[in-house]
């Protein structure tokens, strides 16, 4: 799609999206006011009722002193108060920004410091951890109406609001603070119309009948964006769920209609895990008709053995949080059999840019890859350095991922800064992540770079199925059929669990560190 084309189609695609993303609810509550919009465990509200705790919730902020501008902490699992608090601040102008619980004390603290939320509430009957933050912030725990107990947070009289724009493409919905996989996290500045043009690409996959299964922390950005948004979009229902458990998905895919499943790849490997340690013969498919995975590099073995399973296809796709999140993705009529991302998503542009030069690259070679269209964020909150940084002055966003075109399709290589430079070798971690996974003990794998005299090694951390007794030597051994000498790790760790975000997101910045700590000899294999 050349840039006229994408600008011309964004275009029309903006003139039909509404003004806040509070809006999608508004017809179906007039609509279809008896169909269940959210669900979580017995407890089920219609959208006419969303609608109504949506209303009431705006009431209560503005009671608690929440000002159009002001940032509104959550600290939140999936729940139905969670959602009712993001709309509601939508309602005035207020920015949501929603934080896992599972984060440290360090963590949420900084947040709340960086974002100067006037308010933070938390959702302490869902989650012990939330209760825990409340505890060392002294909130109040009240009953809010049909939100049920919450802790509510002093008033921050210190803290200004910010501007409400004119412009409404320019009005911040949600201050998204990325997971700080290399340091302190940033916040994403995402714009109504970022989230809502986002999350279209993803309604279009849905109808008013489907039922989409959201375990994925709305607190990030696929959450928020590709399922509990975009499937309100539609008018679809969202059953929130606030951590994940294999046991209860499959329960959930046999008894409760669940039709769209979107997760990350460890979503799925530990269905597999699941299957094998409970015995059961083969995965219930229920009422599945969609099956999605984003966040991470997908191995073709994964693949495989999750599409065998169901008997669907596993749909690729990828997309960041500073574009809200949607770039590419297999479309529905367009299965493919290989690790594809698919098709840019329509109304945005891509190019591929030498990391050195920064000029263009020849066709089908590997570039860094920059996007631009109405997806990209307004920009990193208080860090107008960092967000010229990815930026240019052109609208152009510089993911950091390394990619290549295939005619239309797109393929992801690895980050830009993941590239491990062995010998002169360019190696890519998901290729020997894919090369490991492919081995039937490996659960998941993590594959980082460690710096050497004159050279780098390729360490590869590994978690194995419970009960297993594979060795690092029968994994070296493996990853030698299928790999160049340059591109074998050079160490094998097997660990009991791979450190990861609450999205699933292996933190690979910890092995990094690990790996820095435990240096070893020559490079082998060079």
């Amino acid at each position: 799609m050349s840039g006229t084309t994408a600008r011309h189609e964004a275009e029309k695609i903006l003139a039909e999206l509404p003004d806040r993303i509070s809006d999608v609810i508004k017809p179906f509550a007039r609509q279809t006011p008896d169909h269940p919009a959210l669900v979580q465990g017995d407890v089920s509200w219609t959208y006419a009722e969303l609608a109504a705790a949506v209303a009431d919730t705006a009431l209560i902020l503005q009671l608690y002193d929440i000002r159009p501008g002001d940032r509104v902490m959550i600290v939140s699992e999936n729940c139905l108060a969670l959602a009712a608090l993001i709309f509601a601040a939508s309602e005035i102008d207020a920015w949501s920004v929603v934080v896992n619980p599972r984060l440290s004390a360090r963590e949420v603290d900084v947040i709340r410091e960086h974002s100067g939320a006037r308010r933070v509430f938390y959702t302490v009957e869902v989650s012990d951890a939330a209760r825990q933050h409340a505890d060392r912030h002294d909130a109040d725990i009240t009953v809010l109406r049909r939100l049920g107990n919450l802790g509510v947070g002093r008033v921050n009289r210190e803290t200004a609001p910010e501007p409400v724009e004119v412009d409404r493409s320019r009005q911040v919905a949600a201050l998204v603070y990325t997971s700080g996989t290399t340091g302190n996290p940033k916040g994403v500045m995402l714009t109504h119309r970022n989230l809502l043009f986002s999350a279209r690409a993803a309604a279009a996959q849905r109808e008013p009948t489907d039922r989409a299964y959201c375990v994925l922390p709305i607190s990030h950005i696929v959450g928020l964006s590709n399922i509990l948004i975009s499937s309100l979009m539609a008018g679809a229902t969202v059953q929130l769920e606030p951590r994940f458990d294999p046991a209860a998905l499959v329960s959930a895919i046999a008894n409760d209609g669940i039709t769209h499943m979107i997760g990350v790849p460890a979503t799925y490997q530990r269905l597999l895990e699941y299957k094998a340690v409970a015995g059961i013969d083969r995965l219930p498919r229920g009422k599945l008709r969609r099956l999605a995975v984003a966040g991470a590099p997908l191995d073709l073995a994964l693949k495989s053995k999750i599409e065998a399973e169901f008997g669907l296809s596993l749909r690729n796709g990828y997309g960041i949080t500073e574009c809200a999140p949607a770039i590419a993705a297999v479309r529905t009529n367009a299965a493919r059999s290989d690790d594809a991302v698919g098709s840019l998503i329509t109304g945005i542009e891509a190019r591929l840019v030498n990391p050195g030069s920064g000029g263009a690259v020849a066709p089908g070679k590997v570039g860094e890859l920059h996007v631009r269209g109405p997806n990209v964020m307004r920009g990193y909150y208080r860090a107008p350095e960092a967000t010229a940084a990815v930026i240019d002055a052109e609208g152009w966003f510089n993911t950091g991922d390394l990619a290549r075109f295939d005619c239309d399709t797109l393929y992801i290589v690895g980050r830009s800064k993941e590239l491990i430079i062995r010998s002169g070798f360019n190696v890519y971690p998901a290729e020997v992540e894919a090369v490991l996974n492919e081995h039937p003990a490996v659960v998941q794998s993590a594959v980082i770079g460690r710096s050497v005299p004159g050279n780098e090694q390729v360490v590869a951390y590994i978690q194995l199925v419970p009960g297993s007794a594979t060795t690092s030597a029968d994994l070296m051994a493996h990853a030698a059929h299928s790999l160049a000498p340059y591109k074998r790790p050079s160490e094998i760790i097997v660990l009991d669990e791979l450190p990861a975000a609450s999205t699933g997101k292996i933190l690979k910045h910890h092995l990094a560190d690990a790996a820095r700590d435990r240096a070893i000899g020559p490079v082998i294999g060079d």
